[in-house]
């Protein structure tokens, strides 16, 4: 059988931002015969409190650290003009419901919260936020809101928590391969765990691969 990626990250997390530009020339490479699965990771739960003082230093240098390493931009505006939440399940979510309302919107809704977050000192930890970048991507927003609640997208939220936790996976971006053979158990090998340079990723992904 083909083998399969699966691609685990959260639209908040500030390294799958620097991973981003990595991992869009990444699978650009991939051949067509092996099957790319994105799920989401769920950063941070769901939570309306408003960031204490220690955890908003913590992702600010968290920012800092990632614009070193992978040179990503950040507009850190974002930390006086927005109120941020420790929660990302909100943005994870949109993710769904975008990808739920039409075909290839997941991976723009994906994009867009990124660029919302980072670049454009923008909250989606909060309703509102996600709803407006739904509709700048073209999805109808009366029914994005309406999904955003639903419990039908939060079943599907739950069952890719279930399969990122059955994968092992408790941090991101990460990228797992799945290889199959008839009459033996799947095996999984771990391609990278945080960021990795595209060269790293080539190297691994053509050992496997052989």
């Amino acid at each position: 059988m083909s083998p399969t990626i699966y691609y685990v990250v959260d639209p908040m997390c500030s390294w799958c931002w620097g991973f981003a530009p990595v991992w869009r020339e990444f699978v650009s490479e991939i051949p067509e015969s092996v099957a790319v699965v994105d799920l989401m990771g769920g950063l941070a739960p769901d939570n309306e409190a408003p960031m204490d003082s220690a955890m908003r230093q913590y992702v600010q240098d968290a920012w800092g650290a990632v614009k070193a390493r992978t040179g990503a931009e950040f507009n850190f505006e974002f930390w006086n003009k927005c109120e941020p939440k420790r929660s990302t399940y909100p943005a994870c979510r949109a993710v769904i419901a975008a990808g739920e309302q039409a075909s290839g919107a997941r991976s723009l809704m994906y994009d867009a919260i990124q660029r919302a977050y980072f670049l454009e000192a923008r909250n989606p930890s909060d309703a509102e936020a996600l709803e407006c970048v739904a509709g700048e991507i073209g999805l109808d927003r009366k029914q994005f809101t309406e999904d955003l609640g639903s419990d039908h997208i939060n079943r599907i939220f739950q069952l890719e928590l279930e399969s990122v936790a059955k994968l092992g996976v408790s941090g991101f971006p990460t990228i797992v391969v799945k290889r199959e053979s008839p009459g033996e158990l799947a095996r999984y090998d771990l391609l990278t765990a945080g960021f990795s340079d595209i060269d790293v990723l080539r190297d691994r992904l053509s050992r496997l691969l052989v």
